[in-house]
C-alpha cells in the first residue's frame, strides 16, 4: 500500500498582509469621512441640506442640481464610460458654480480628495451657474 504525505508552505506572510490590509481599511476610512464631511460643507454653502451627502444616490443627485445640471442625469452615472464623462461634466460646472477657474476643475477630477475640502473649507462662496440664480443667504 502507498502512502502519500506532503506538506505546504506558503511564501506569504499573512500576518504581514493582514496588517497591510487594515492600513489600507484605515487610510480609505478617513478618505471616506473627509469627502463626506466636504461634501456636506460644500451643500450647506450652495444652500442644500448638509446631511444629504451620506445618503447614497441622494447625494449625487444634489451634486449634480448644485451644478447647475438636471438632477436625474445623475442616473447616466449607472452606464460604464458614460460615468466618468458625466462626472466630468459636473465637476467642471462645480468648480464654475463656485467661481473657480478650469484649472481648479482639473484638480477636481483628477485630485478630489484634496480639491473637494478645498472647495469646503476655502473662501469659495456659492455663485450658481448660468441660468440658476445663486440662493439668497
Amino acid at each position: 500500500m502507498y502512502s502519500y504525505r506532503t506538506t505546504y508552505t506558503s511564501t506569504v506572510d499573512t500576518e504581514a498582509l493582514g496588517a497591510a490590509m487594515g492600513v489600507y481599511a484605515l487610510i480609505a476610512a478617513v478618505i471616506a469621512v473627509v469627502m463626506i464631511v466636504s461634501l456636506w460643507k460644500i451643500f450647506k454653502k450652495a444652500g442644500k441640506p448638509g446631511w444629504a451627502s451620506i445618503i447614497p444616490f441622494y447625494n449625487l443627485y444634489t451634486l449634480f442640481e448644485i451644478s447647475g445640471m438636471n438632477g436625474w442625469m445623475f442616473l447616466l452615472t449607472l452606464i460604464p464610460i458614460v460615468n466618468v464623462v458625466m462626472l466630468i461634466m459636473v465637476y467642471i460646472n462645480l468648480a464654475k458654480a463656485f467661481g473657480k477657474t478650469g484649472g481648479f476643475a482639473v484638480g477636481l477630477i483628477f485630485l478630489s480628495v484634496i480639491f473637494f475640502p478645498i472647495l469646503a473649507f476655502g473662501d469659495a462662496k456659492y455663485v450658481g451657474v448660468e441660468g440658476n440664480a445663486a440662493p439668497k443667504a
